[in-house]
């Protein structure tokens, strides 16, 4: 099963003088994910390099940030691919200490720097959701409201029109078949359930 990070979170370690601090958080879009990777380098633009990686979704991008090709952004990338991790941004700073740890050093020390900070991370399973939308008669909003409660669906609140009510409501993605058949089965075929948007 694909987690995410439940909130921010950091982890620090020194490999041979220079001192790398990995931070994770979990996020929803891409510019999220670059606002907080913007957000890291503008707050230490003394720090030597920021190499980042991040995963949304069948979307992933990583950069070195100035340390040889291949050393940094990859290894920080694998290592959320590996822990099963979606939705999350990863950014290794580092502040040169003066002993040059060559490519394989370097890919050991972002690559370890990522695994044991996401590793530590408190995570949570993502679960598709998707949001549905329907229009209940007058006749029927109260029976509705009643099962939706029993059932522990959270609905918006309803938006009225002359002949009753429109329902907006989201819920994991694998109920959706079941919902729709017993609402189906509740109103007798009266309400027509559609798909508005699947929820991030």
């Amino acid at each position: 099963m694909t987690e995410t990070l439940t909130g921010p979170f950091e982890k620090e370690q020194e490999i041979r003088k220079s001192r790398f601090l990995a931070r994770a958080t979990p996020v929803k879009t891409i510019e999220d994910a670059e606002s907080f990777i913007h957000a890291i380098m503008q707050a230490e633009p003394e720090a030597t390099h920021h190499c980042w990686a991040w995963q949304v979704g069948p979307q992933c991008r990583c950069h070195d940030a100035g340390e040889p090709s291949g050393t940094a952004g990859r290894p920080i990338l694998q290592v959320i691919t590996a822990q099963k991790l979606d939705r999350v941004a990863v950014v290794v700073t580092r502040w040169f200490g003066g002993i040059k740890l060559g490519a394989g050093g370097l890919i050991r020390a972002y690559g370890g720097a990522a695994a044991e900070c996401l590793r530590e991370a408190p995570k949570e399973p993502i679960i598709e959701r998707v949001s549905l939308t329907f229009h209940a008669p007058f006749s029927l909003l109260s029976l509705i409201q009643a099962r939706l409660q029993e059932w522990g669906i959270d609905a918006t609140t309803p938006t009225f029109d002359a002949t009753g009510a429109q329902f907006v409501l989201t819920l994991p993605l694998t109920q959706q078949q079941d919902f729709t058949h017993r609402m189906m089965d509740l109103t007798s075929g009266q309400t027509h359930i559609a798909v508005v948007e699947e929820a991030p």
